[in-house]
């Protein structure tokens, strides 16, 4: 298969399987606490990283990579999966959903950043655009938190943590794009896995519940998909994709990550997806599509 069509494939299978973990981590979070949930998906693909990366034989890292292992780790092993699972503690997983639009703007913007690119000033403006949209989307949908209420600027607790994770979530992205080059695709998340397992698993041990009897099987059902396909599996896809087809050509799928995530919310969940989520999910995948443009 040629290298290019390869790489949207992978690209493409990573970007189905993440479209499930706002929905699963909805799930999850029904019965596992929010920081249990975050080290135990962490401990549990960690494990499974290590077993592979000594199955396979792969190489250490180099010292000067330890530092973005490091970066990928706190974005994508600790912060985005726990900032999205407290989130979802105060909104529905539809109305999150919203918010992964500005995934790939803000993964191409750390990008710009970490490699001194210089966009066209018409990114920008794309950029602030979509941002308008979500933020707009946010102060007309106040009534979504159900625990905290609205801050002042209207946005909601869960609507902060949303913006929170998306932005540590993108900068784990692009770190990793880059590293994958020197480092391989899958060993990327495999070796940031494995670089936080030690504190995965001593947080797993420390909130361990004292009772498991009355956690559901959705729940359970949640983890399993978190931890084995969130969390690994759909990295492999996806870091494997971003290093055959190159990350501004493949990281553009991202863009249709929003609409598999609003129909599986209203399938598996039976949340309801309003006209306004998928207009406004379009209005931001149209501004991250002509912002990528202009990024070079």
């Amino acid at each position: 298969m040629d290298r290019g069509l390869s790489g949207w494939l992978n690209g493409f299978i990573g970007v189905l399987i993440f479209s499930g973990s706002l929905p699963a981590t909805r799930l999850a979070v029904i019965g596992f606490d929010p920081l249990f949930l975050t080290v135990a998906r962490g401990a549990i693909a960690g494990l499974l990283s290590l077993l592979l990366l000594v199955a396979f034989r792969q190489k250490r890292p180099q010292r000067s990579e330890l530092m973005s292992l490091v970066i990928i780790a706190l974005g994508c092993v600790v912060g985005f999966p726990l900032l999205t699972a407290l989130a979802l503690q105060h909104i529905s997983s539809a109305h999150s959903v919203v918010f992964i639009g500005l995934l790939p703007l803000a993964t191409a913007i750390f990008a710009v950043i970490r490699g001194g690119e210089r966009p066209k000033p018409a990114f920008w403006l794309f950029a602030i655009l979509g941002s308008l949209l979500v933020t707009g989307f946010a102060l007309a949908q106040g009534g979504a938190s159900t625990a905290m209420g609205a801050s002042s600027f209207g946005l909601s607790f869960g609507d902060w943590l949303m913006l929170a994770a998306i932005v540590v979530c993108g900068l784990g992205y692009a770190e990793g794009a880059a590293l994958s080059k020197s480092l391989g695709g899958w060993q990327v998340i495999c070796w940031a896995l494995v670089v936080s397992l030690p504190v995965m698993l001593v947080g797993t041990l420390a909130l361990l519940p004292a009772s498991f009897a009355g956690i559901g099987g959705p729940a359970y059902a949640g983890l399993a998909y978190v931890s084995l396909f969130s969390m690994l599996i759909g990295f492999i896809f996806w870091y494997r994709g971003l290093s055959q087809g190159g990350t501004a050509t493949v990281g553009q799928l991202q863009l249709v990550q929003p609409f598999f995530g609003l129909a599986l919310a209203a399938l598996l969940l039976g949340e309801k997806v309003t006209p306004a989520m998928f207009i406004v999910t379009l209005g931001v995948i149209l501004c991250v599509a002509a912002a990528k443009r202009f990024a070079r």
